[in-house]
């Protein structure tokens, strides 16, 4: 199960796109992009980013309900998807050894890292209230629309 279609998905990217055109602030394209995939992905609860700052992840913008602030490095599924820099998509976060449960609702989850000039910047996160609600559509998508942020 996918959190939106091919076809949404080729749609979010365009307005991925004419969002964060000519626009270098990441805090702008990352509340914007957020609130873009928040309001249009299936079933999901959280979505926005974590910068990598000082050997941690730092809360950026985003979506849903109040969110963990710091985030060690190789700890949960976005630390851990910071530290091995490679997209984690967990079908059930309640099998997920070390999960942080921020939201209790969130019952599966995808993180895709964001990088800038080939270094590691943060990861996007998005939880969901289904179990197996991201495969591998959202994680190419969802890494095409985090590419857009540093345009």
């Amino acid at each position: 199960m996918s959190a939106a279609t091919k076809e949404e998905y080729e749609l979010l990217v365009s307005q991925a796109k004419a969002l964060v055109a000519g626009e270098t602030d990441w805090i702008a394209n990352t509340a914007n992009l957020s609130a873009l995939l928040f309001n249009s992905l299936h079933n999901v609860n959280f979505a926005g980013v974590y910068r990598y700052e000082n050997g941690e992840l730092i809360l950026g913008p985003f979506q849903g309900m109040p969110a963990c602030v710091h985030i060690q490095m190789g700890k949960g599924v976005c630390g851990t998807a910071a530290a091995e820099e490679k997209t984690q998509i967990v079908p059930n976060v309640h099998e997920f050894a070390g999960h942080i449960a921020c939201d209790s609702a969130s019952n599966s989850e995808i993180v895709v890292p964001l990088f800038k000039n080939n270094q590691l910047w943060g990861v996007f996160d998005f939880d969901s209230t289904e179990l197996h609600n991201f495969d591998e559509l959202d994680k190419k998508y969802l890494t095409e629309i985090g590419d857009t942020i540093f345009n």
